[in-house]
């Protein structure tokens, strides 16, 4: 059994990944009533709750019936995902999960999402000022590195966890492969047993079966695998 923060979670759970355009209430909603442990709302950009975008906002709305659900936000500015998070906040998530992993480049080509594994210090400095302005347990999703040759995500997750995370998500992958090739999940599963982490480590990457998901939790021993 492990938990993020306060938040209590049987053995081997399974997380809904957060996906534009699909993981909207509805489909939170089935996935929760098939067995998911944990949902997402769609990422939302850190600029458009600031500008009360009505999109942005409409992405905020969590039920009781989904819990526990995350508010996952994405940026490039410290001070306006710190705002954002302050604002998702207020719609009573579980936790707020910060998206350092998306690939799409207009996201990342301006510092946002897997754009961030090009700048670790401002990564661990938004991190850290997130974690510090709201109440919620904070939690990451990122990727290996941003190709390969960068694949520090050992070192990341140590300088995530000390400064507050409560839980890390890694896609299998570097911003470079996008969603080619295979998920590399001996890295993740070196994050698993770096004696240094204490913090669960969720798994993500080709959990296409079954038999994928037991083998992530048997072989690399992950906390918990993202779908």
């Amino acid at each position: 059994m492990i938990t993020i923060g306060t938040i209590p979670f049987r053995d081997k759970p399974l997380f809904l990944a957060p996906m534009e355009d699909i993981t909207d209430p509805s489909f939170r909603f089935i996935c929760k009533h098939f067995g998911a442990d944990m949902v997402y709302t769609e990422f939302i950009p850190s600029d458009g709750l600031i500008r009360d975008a009505g999109r942005s906002i409409k992405k905020l709305e969590v039920s009781d019936e989904e819990r526990p659900v995350g508010i996952q936000l994405y940026g490039h500015l410290t001070e306006s995902m710190v705002e954002a998070a302050r604002i998702a906040e207020e719609a009573r998530p579980d936790l707020i999960d910060i998206n350092f992993g998306c690939p799409v480049r207009k996201i990342a080509n301006r510092g946002a999402g897997a754009g961030m594994l090009c700048n670790i210090p401002l990564m661990v400095e938004m991190t850290k000022a997130i974690v510090d302005a709201v109440h919620l347990p904070v939690t990451v999703k990122t990727r290996l590195g941003w190709d390969d040759n960068s694949k520090n995500i050992v070192d990341i997750a140590e300088r995530l966890q000390d400064v507050g995370i409560k839980a890390l998500t890694i896609h299998g992958r570097t911003r470079a492969q996008l969603y080619k090739g295979n998920a590399d999940w001996t890295l993740i599963g070196q994050v698993k047993n770096n004696p240094r982490i204490k913090i669960p480590i969720i798994g993500n990457g080709d959990i296409v079966s079954p038999r994928s998901a037991s083998e992530a939790f048997d072989k690399f021993g992950v906390d918990g695998i993202m779908l």
